[in-house]
């Protein structure tokens, strides 16, 4: 059953912005946008988007229906309990709420002693996701960083908000100036009657300026002028043109300070598989702050002038490269299509004997340059130069490809001379987790 009559908020906060005080209020009886179907909150990381979204969406929920269903969608349901709702939970015991959690549906059932409404949490990952919000009915609908999400999830999405008054909530940080969320929705925004509001991190007075100014030195290039500026620009060039520089070099007297004390870093083997194309493994060791990539290995058949190598063969290549030093890998991190290889080293009982862990690389793409941009930024990759030509190499010249995202608006890197970077990045996405990355 709807109610007709809308409230004031009933949770008051202190130092909000008047840009983040209008999210909290624009649906509110009486405001100048209380008739729109939603609203768009775009910009700059840290700018108190999703704060106020995800808060002034449960009030506008709890406040005008009552026993109906809503979607909160993130790029995945771990992501949205991770960055969103972690933290509004917290805030909503605090102010009377009572909380249902029922995990193997991933619902959550919210009171507020007068209504009771139903938040589904979904992810909106890839194509495949539609299927999952397909056949419902919403009053309300959040989208929790939309531009990652595919077209066909957020239409499917907004095409389940039947219930009379229904609103969408979306909230992004910018991407590429033909992304199709920014083409569709927020140029149209007048037109679909949404409220569409940039924001930049002046908007979140909870910032130090010390905070501010480590977040603008965490990203440079492309990176930064989306998530510092908070500007749909073209990613174009080398990718890592920007935050590469003779810096993220180290020398012989840290080598060895590494292997000296080696028993205080977490020793990973990085590899992107290749049959045809080039076999890579990247050594690495990682302190808990930095990761230093100490060598490679590099075969490229055609390079050499030899045969391919099989999996047997690289199986070997793998175990003198492991064994060169005395010191067991804590995992080994995989190309994601090495499905046979992984079956050698299985055969060849490498997990128990070397007592390394096989486990399967991240391979998103672009979240994963991200990562590996962010950490080469703040200098938190480091590389021991002499022993690795060709991580540095394809490194510097590793492009956005251009002409891919003119044809199919999605942005990607160019597949030539990428097996080092594919390598680098498989194992930045798989061992530093999104709370280090925060603090990089």
């Amino acid at each position: 059953m709807k109610h007709t009559h809308v409230i004031e908020p009933s949770i008051h906060f202190s130092n909000f912005s008047k840009k983040q005080m209008q999210v909290f209020t624009w649906w509110c009886h009486g405001a100048p946008y209380e008739n729109y179907n939603g609203i768009i909150c775009d910009g700059s990381i840290r700018a108190g988007k999703t704060v106020a979204m995800a808060l002034s969406f449960i009030l506008w929920a709890m406040s005008t229906y009552d026993h109906q269903n809503f979607a909160v969608c993130g790029k995945t349901v771990g992501a949205f309990r991770r960055n969103v709702w972690n933290w509004v939970q917290g805030v909503l015991q605090v102010h009377g709420y009572s909380i249902e959690q029922i995990r193997t549906t991933n619902t959550i059932i919210l009171s507020n002693g007068k209504h009771t409404n139903y938040f589904y949490i979904f992810g909106g990952r890839d194509e495949s996701s539609q299927d999952l919000i397909q056949g419902m009915t919403l009053a309300g609908l959040y989208c929790d960083e939309v531009a990652l999400m595919p077209e066909s999830f957020v239409n499917q999405a907004t095409g389940r908000c039947s219930v009379p008054g229904a609103k969408m909530w979306f909230n992004c940080n910018p991407e590429s100036p033909i992304h199709w969320f920014l083409k569709k929705w927020i140029e149209k925004a007048d037109e679909k009657r949404l409220l569409h509001l940039h924001f930049t991190m002046d908007d979140n007075l909870s910032l130090t300026d010390s905070v501010r100014e480590r977040y603008k030195s965490t990203y440079s290039g492309v990176f930064y002028q989306r998530f510092i500026l908070g500007l749909w620009v073209m990613a174009q060039g080398a990718i890592y043109k920007d935050c590469w520089s003779d810096d993220l070099y180290f020398g012989e007297d840290e080598l060895k300070h590494i292997y000296r004390n080696i028993t205080y870093y977490r020793r990973y083997i990085g590899i992107d598989y290749g049959t045809v194309n080039p076999m890579v493994f990247l050594d690495a060791y990682d302190d808990g702050d930095t990761i230093w990539i100490v060598r490679e290995y590099y075969w490229d058949s055609r390079a050499e002038g030899s045969r391919e190598k099989d999996n047997s063969q690289y199986g070997d290549d793998l175990m003198h490269f492991i064994s060169d030093v005395n010191y067991p890998p804590a995992a080994v991190i995989v190309d994601p299509s090495a499905a046979s290889f992984k079956i050698e080293m299985r055969n060849r009982g490498l997990r128990a004997k070397e007592t390394v862990d096989t486990i399967n690389a991240d391979n998103d793409v672009l979240e994963g340059i991200r990562n590996v941009s962010r950490m080469l930024t703040r200098k938190k990759i480091r590389i021991y130069k002499p022993a690795c030509p060709m991580l540095i190499k394809e490194m510097t010249s590793y492009c956005w490809d251009e002409k891919a995202l003119q044809k199919t608006g999605k942005e990607k890197p160019i597949k030539v001379a990428d097996h080092t970077a594919d390598a680098l990045r498989y194992l930045v996405s798989t061992v530093v987790k999104p709370r280090r990355l925060a603090n990089a």
